[in-house]
């Protein structure tokens, strides 16, 4: 071995990482990523828009993700393996907000020509908040309308799972990458090899997407939605399926007919099942699997109480009638839940208990292995039988009683690192709104109690709208540049899981 490699496995080895290894796979990413562009840019020669900032974007994303793999390369000291994969998925993220928000910059657009507000926006595309500064959708270029929603729909299934559909390296320390984008106490395996998982996954996913597209299109085409082009049909299933909220409009889908919210509706809550469980329902015909998971069941249950929570209130506070008040109801309280963040109405004027309703709903999410945020309805109900056990042993100290999931047992590893990720996710919670509340005490934004809940709960959780002046119908513009990073850097913690972030603050992941 010749003193140079030596070198770098001993420095390896003091380091505790192959940091250049790690930085080399991000490029790659990166770089596969910044291709992404030719869509957005053939959408703007057809209108007629400035292609450039595409353009320019993707070449500047794909240098420097080639130069990374370049150095990767050279300088890599063996496989990837797990550690290594969370910096890589913390670090592809970062780097995808910031390619995201390239083109915002470069296209002058005056809403977005600040830096951080394009990152703010770029950060949210990525991690399917739909939180936005964008206080006038509808005077975009069509183009800058398409990358909003491209890069949701690029963040849904998630950059990583794409990549381990088409890049060979992946196959050492994909598994974790892989854990880390669709996200639970498990993964269910279709296939044997994890590339095969992820690359049935995308079909799945490409799938549902055109089959949205279609019902709008056919919508708007047959006259049952005239407001509905075509455009608006690509663009708002391109940020349904990943439960992203990017909308075409101002007002979200306030201005489309019934008929469309009811699509749009039903094809969130697909959107929020597990895709591994949709794969097995949809494409082998195994229905019964969704009757049988657990999970989906609690997903399907807490999703009829919240609605008929909502509808209660607003049935009551004489607000809608009739099939009007199922539809706000069972719309509002599915895009909070899935973490979708469209609207149909500014449902931040509706009875307090009906608006603290869809708060609690932020921080219930839906199935593990969907594109939602927040907490996953797995780890609630795992939560609930801890509690349930505890309760149990407390009166009967000798009793032994495994926890189960769809009748297999859950080992207690699993049960410990549930338990941490929702204190951890509680505390960031809390540590994220009293940020938000301070920088509003010495900033020009009025915010109080609730609405520094909301931000921090919408965000963390990638829900995307909060309230007041960043309810449905707003947008977080007035909030100062220190409180979108604050936002910025939730969204990101969120869309990860917490763990792969907060791992890299630790001294032990950095050495031997």
């Amino acid at each position: 071995m010749s003193p140079y490699a030596s070198a770098r496995i001993a420095g390896r080895a003091r380091l505790g990482i192959d940091l250049a290894g790690a930085l080399g796979l991000t490029g790659m990413l990166l770089a596969y990523l910044s291709l992404s562009s030719l869509v957005p840019s053939a959408v703007a020669v057809g209108y007629g828009e400035p292609f450039w900032p595409f353009l320019a974007a993707g070449a500047i994303a794909g240098g420097v993700g080639l130069g990374l793999a370049r150095l990767g390369r050279r300088r890599s000291t063996g496989p990837i393996g797990f550690r290594e994969g969370y910096l890589v998925v913390s670090l592809t993220w970062l780097l995808a907000a910031a390619y995201a928000g390239l083109p915002y910059l470069l296209s002058g657009e005056p809403q977005l020509s600040r830096p951080v507000d394009a990152f703010f926006e770029g950060m949210s595309g990525f991690t399917t908040t739909g939180a936005t500064v964008v206080t006038d959708v509808e005077s975009l270029d069509r183009s800058i309308l398409l990358w909003r929603q491209l890069s949701q729909w690029l963040g849904g299934m998630g950059i990583i799972v794409l990549a381990l559909a088409v890049l060979p390296r992946l196959r050492i320390g994909g598994r974790q990458m892989f854990e880390s984008e669709l996200p639970g106490p498990e993964v269910n395996q279709l296939a044997e090899r994890i590339r095969d998982v992820a690359r049935r996954l995308w079909l799945l996913y490409i799938g549902l997407t055109l089959v949205l597209i279609g019902a709008l299109i056919v919508v708007g085409q047959s006259g049952l939605d005239e407001t509905l082009s075509p455009f608006d049909a690509v663009g708002n299933a391109l940020s349904t399926m990943p439960l992203g909220g990017f909308a075409t409009e101002n007002r979200s889908l306030e201005g489309f007919a019934p008929v469309t919210q009811w699509i749009v509706a039903a094809f969130m809550v697909l959107a929020g099942l597990n895709f591994a469980l949709l794969y097995r329902a949809l494409v082998r015909r195994d229905l019964r699997a969704l009757r049988r998971d657990e999970e989906a069941r609690l997903y399907a249950t807490l999703l009829l109480l919240g609605s008929i929570l909502v509808f209660v209130e607003i049935f009551d506070a004489g607000l809608f009638s009739g099939e009007a008040a199922v539809r706000q109801a069972f719309f509002q309280a599915t895009s909070l839940m899935t973490g979708t963040g469209f609207a149909i109405t500014d449902y931040a004027n509706w009875p307090a208990l009906s608006v603290m309703a869809m708060i609690g709903l932020m921080f219930v999410g839906a199935s593990a292995g969907s594109p939602s945020g927040s907490v996953k309805i797995v780890r609630h109900l795992l939560v609930g039988r801890l509690l349930r056990r505890e309760l149990r042993q407390t009166i009967h100290p000798e009793l032994v009683v495994p926890i189960r999931l769809n009748g297999q047992p859950v080992d207690e590893r699993t049960l410990r690192a549930v338990l941490a990720f929702v204190v951890m996710y509680v505390g960031i919670f809390v540590v994220g709104a009293g940020l938000l509340a301070i920088h509003a005490r010495f900033g020009t934004v009025e915010l109080g109690i609730t609405e520094a809940i909301a931000a921090s709960a919408g965000t963390l959780g990638n829900v995307g709208p909060g309230l007041g002046v960043a309810g449905p119908m707003g947008s977080y513009a007035p909030f100062d540049a220190s409180s979108k990073l604050v936002m910025a850097l939730l969204m990101w913690i969120g869309r990860l899981e917490l763990l792969p972030v907060l791992v890299l603050l630790t001294r032990n992941y950095w050495r031997v």
